[in-house]
């Protein structure tokens, strides 16, 4: 029986490199990688180029010489950003929004979690979820459209009602006093049920022996979720808490300013709203420029403090 030989000097050499076990791991993942890079590609190009931009806090921009013809003037803006009152005072709103939203928002999507995992009829728990989910996808537009209708002085619902009960009518919409807790309502009612979507993932990851056991020891639902369910999804409300900690400043723009009006503005003024008026209508970018890196480098400070406090505490963390 005839065999080829095969010459040496006529065999395909592969590089070195290619029989490193990080080159197979990758051949072997390559339909992983391939389903990674989409999103990998939208951070490169709409979040890491995009960064070269901020070098224009250090300039005095001016759009017809670029970035590259500008001036450069060290820390021009932000010695007048510490110096500046108003900053300081939007700064404080903008803290104030975000604690209020730490305290009132955060912890509602386990709430209503917990709520759900403990609903018998699973029909109720897949109609309850669809109606929680709905007002996520609505545009913060109708959502302010919705409840200035519900609260305006000339025909709005909560209005008559208080005139009803015997109560003074409230303009709810222009008193400053009235802003936080508009606001907080609006966030609960449209993100409230879209939060709880990791949550009951968590939840029903939760190894059903560990209820058993309970229930034979004696254990009510309320010991069952308080020794069972919530131990068993504290990293991951950890983990969220984290996340929401790294946007402590990164408040929603769009939605502050469509409640944002003359009478309101010394209490509902944010960073946001206060980079839209000082570099979009007043065309000072490397000013806002300037308060949007400040806004960065507190983002990364908080959330890699966050994280390491939470290590110590004994939870995994985000990294």
């Amino acid at each position: 029986m005839n065999q080829t030989v095969i010459h040496p000097e006529r065999a395909v050499r592969r590089p070195a490199w290619t029989a490193s076990p990080a080159w197979k791991r990758f051949v072997r993942n390559r339909y992983m990688y391939l389903m990674v890079l989409p999103g990998l590609v939208y951070f490169i190009v709409f979040r890491y180029i995009p960064m070269y931009g901020l070098v224009i806090a250090f300039q005095d921009y001016l759009s017809y010489k670029g970035i590259l013809g500008s001036e450069w003037v060290g820390l021009k803006h932000f010695n007048r950003l510490f110096g500046d009152p108003e900053f300081w005072h939007v700064f404080v709103n903008t803290l104030e929004l975000f604690v209020y939203n730490i305290l009132f928002f955060f912890p509602v999507p386990i709430l209503l979690a917990v709520m759900l995992n403990e609903a018998a009829s699973a029909r109720f728990k897949r109609a309850v979820q669809t109606i929680i989910y709905i007002p996520h996808f609505l545009s913060w537009v109708i959502v302010a459209s919705i409840s200035f209708v519900m609260l305006t002085l000339d025909g709005g619902i909560i209005n008559q009602l208080l005139v009803y009960m015997g109560h003074t009518k409230v303009n709810f919409m222009m008193n400053p006093n009235w802003f936080y807790p508009v606001y907080i309502a609006q966030v609960v009612w449209k993100e409230a049920g879209w939060g709880t979507i990791v949550y009951l993932a968590a939840i029903a990851s939760i190894d059903p022996g560990l209820y058993e056991a309970a229930r034979m020891d004696g254990a009510g639902r309320f010991r069952q979720i308080w020794h069972i369910t919530l131990p068993s999804i504290r990293s991951v409300i950890v983990v969220l808490l984290i996340l929401r900690i790294g946007n402590v400043l990164d408040i929603s723009f769009e939605h502050v300013y469509l409640l944002l009006n003359s009478m309101n503005r010394q209490v509902a003024e944010i960073l946001d709203t206060y980079v839209y008026t000082i570099g979009v209508k007043q065309g000072q970018f490397s000013f806002s420029a300037a308060v949007g890196f400040f806004k960065s480098f507190v983002a990364l400070f908080l959330v890699v403090t966050a994280n390491r406090l939470a290590k110590k505490a004994g939870e995994e963390g985000v990294y």
